[in-house]
């Protein structure tokens, strides 16, 4: 079976930077698992897997556009601490939940004084071109209950009501 819109892929692979820094890679876990076309992953990469079958190999460098995008500047801003009350110390990097005009967003603390904490909304990897290496390791149709949810049902369920 071909990839294509709303199969279920399962991929094994490694991102780096274009240096060679590793970043992350399934090598010692499970295989990731998506439903092709949901925008689970990067785009560049759901366009280099689309039509691909079970067995093929991929290394493809993105660009920071089809991959994390670009750093936004504007992601990155300063606010008052009282926004985090009932949290006691606030310490840069850490990672809290923010409520936004697009939904919940992570942000990290990068900066934290007396009356303020800095905060930077954007992907941990934008702005920077990857390297994704890996194999597809199967494809197949997905569930309409899948489908109906937006993601990966195992033959254990998915680990939360709906």
């Amino acid at each position: 079976m071909k990839i294509e819109k709303n199969s279920v892929v399962a991929i094994h692979f490694g991102v780096a930077e274009v240096d060679g820094n590793a970043l992350d890679s399934t090598e010692n876990g499970s295989p990731l698992e998506f439903i092709q076309g949901a925008q689970y992953l990067v785009p560049g990469l759901e366009k280099e897997l689309e039509g691909k079958e079970a067995g093929y190999k991929f290394d493809v460098t993105l660009q920071a556009e089809d991959a994390y995008g670009p750093f936004q500047e504007e992601l990155v801003q300063e606010v008052p601490r009282t926004l985090f009350e009932g949290v006691d110390e606030i310490e840069v990097g850490m990672s809290f939940q923010a409520e936004t005009e697009q939904g919940p967003r992570t942000v990290e603390v990068t900066g934290v004084t007396e009356e303020n904490v800095s905060i930077d909304a954007n992907h941990p990897l934008a702005g920077m071109a990857l390297q994704f290496v890996g194999e597809v390791i199967s494809v197949r149709a997905a569930t309409d209950e899948e489908m109906s949810h937006g993601h990966i049902h195992s033959a254990e369920g998915c680990g939360h009501s709906h």
